[in-house]
């Protein structure tokens, strides 16, 4: 036999567009489900398993869009009553308004909670009560100080787009447990747009297609677009039946195109998830009680709202998925927008209570209905936004972005309750104490999901990239 090619030979590509309208590739997702579900070769880990025991199985990803402050939060700084209304004693960095005022106080008490005595202000109160179980980091920084690069950077590890979010690394390494469901779900509700950046924030960048997040709008009748198809579930099986004798003659002329494979496998999970995704929405199999503990009786729109997004939380951990976004809501209180709703550069009082009241609840129910289902030991809780703020005024009541020191907490999933890592100075200006980087987060998430983030790579543009890029350490002093 010749090795010229036949003229009439097809490629996957143009077998996919010529044959049932594009659906002519779907039944081989059934041969591919497999690899799919547990990341590619490339990934570098044994069979979707990690390359060391995990203690995570699950993330939540709880982002508080805008930056919250940390000396208004959980970084108590005493010094600023002391000092309230003086001038800064040291150099000042520019900030991104550069109208700086004065040493401002925290209009918010903080106290010890639990038995830990971990120092949380009295924004977060029902949080406060979970003190024990938070892991609080007080040293961050960031290299950057606007909403969007910041908001790459916290996703992403690099302060611009077109590269994978952590989403889609978690994804792409350990897939998902439940072939219904993508492995990185984005939940919005309450008309919550993505942080600036867009929805490039939850793109699956140079991996394969299947591992972008999936947005889902979780108090919506039709929480994805068209999740119930045009012609019913029947028809589309008969399409696929039909798939499979095509796919025949098709594996037999199939060459690797990791593009089309993308295709296959997410044309097959949409067609799983028009069944899965109302079965998850319906939460009418969910106690009277539950739903109160999570604010859905509330008369307050947006804390019922995102509290529903923390319900379908833990719902899609007990369902398998992988990496779960939740997404804080406008509420048209102070400087904030619908993409940063906790950017108060001025009434930062009224708008950082207004945005805590929407999540402490929800956050805090969202802990103890996880520990109560047996599922905090393996589902690790990561709470952020993209810098803190100043412990000086804008204006006369607001705060410009610092990325020079700011706050995070990690939760559950083999994280020691109860402890600080590093420290800001006395004013919270800047960290001064076991300073790290979100390289470091995510460095220690992967670790927790049995990842070595050093090893987790792909390669693209003739070089190996990966989540924490040439940077990383493991923060092993808040893990058990």
């Amino acid at each position: 036999m010749s090795d010229k090619a036949s003229p009439f030979a097809t490629s996957r590509r143009r077998l996919l567009q010529q044959a049932s309208s594009g659906f002519g590739g779907l039944a081989l997702a059934g041969l591919l489900a497999e690899q799919s579900s547990h990341g590619s070769e490339e990934s570098k880990t044994d069979g979707g398993n990690g390359h060391h025991p995990a203690k995570a199985k699950h993330v939540i990803f709880c982002y508080m869009s805008g930056g919250v402050s940390h000396v208004d939060s959980f970084d108590p700084k005493p010094k600023l009553q002391e000092l309230h209304g003086k001038s800064m004693p040291v150099s000042v960095e520019r900030t991104q308004f550069n109208n700086n005022g004065n040493i401002m106080a925290s209009p918010f008490n903080f106290q010890p909670w639990g038995e830990s005595g971990l120092e949380i202000s009295d924004m977060f109160p029902n949080v406060g009560k979970q003190a024990d179980e938070l892991a609080v980091i007080r040293s961050l920084t960031s290299p950057v100080n606007e909403h969007a690069q910041g908001n790459f950077l916290m996703h992403s590890g690099f302060p611009f787009m077109g590269h994978p979010t952590a989403g889609a690394w978690c994804s792409y390494g350990l897939g998902s447990a439940n072939e219904n469901l993508p492995a990185y779900v984005v939940l919005q509700s309450g008309g919550a747009v993505p942080p600036h950046g867009g929805v490039a924030l939850f793109s699956n960048g140079f991996l394969p297609a299947q591992h972008q997040g999936s947005i889902l709008k979780a108090d919506k009748e039709e929480a994805i677009r068209n999740i119930r198809g045009v012609d019913g579930l029947q028809a589309q099986r008969r399409r696929l039946e039909l798939a499979r004798v095509l796919d025949s003659q098709f594996l037999k002329n199939a060459t690797d195109d990791p593009q089309v494979e993308a295709a296959i496998a997410n044309f097959e999970t949409a067609f799983r998830m028009q069944t899965a995704v109302p079965e998850l929405c319906d939460i009418s199999d969910e106690t009277a009680e539950t739903q109160q503990l999570y604010g859905l009786d509330s008369k307050d729109a947006a804390l019922a709202s995102y509290g529903r997004q923390c319900l379908l939380a833990r719902r899609l951990v007990q369902r398998g998925v992988r990496f779960i976004e939740l997404s804080c809501l406008t509420r048209g209180i102070g400087a904030g927008g619908a993409a940063n709703p906790w950017d108060q550069h001025s009434a930062l009082e009224k708008g950082h209570r207004a945005m805590a009241t929407q999540v402490d609840q929800p956050i805090a129910a969202l802990i103890q209905d996880l520990k109560r289902c047996g599922l905090l030991d393996d589902t690790l809780i990561v709470w952020a936004g993209e810098f803190g703020r100043t412990p000086f005024s804008q204006g006369s009541n607001g705060r410009d972005h610092n990325p020079f020191g700011f706050s995070a907490w990690l939760c559950g999933g083999g994280v020691k309750g109860g402890t600080v890592h590093g420290a800001t100075d006395e004013l919270g200006y800047h960290a001064v104490q076991d300073k790290c980087q979100v390289y470091d987060v995510w460095a220690t998430v992967l670790h927790q999901l049995g990842i070595n983030h050093e090893k987790l790579t792909y390669r693209h543009g003739g070089r190996d990239f990966r989540l924490t890029d040439v940077h990383g350490n493991v923060l092993h002093n808040i893990l058990v």
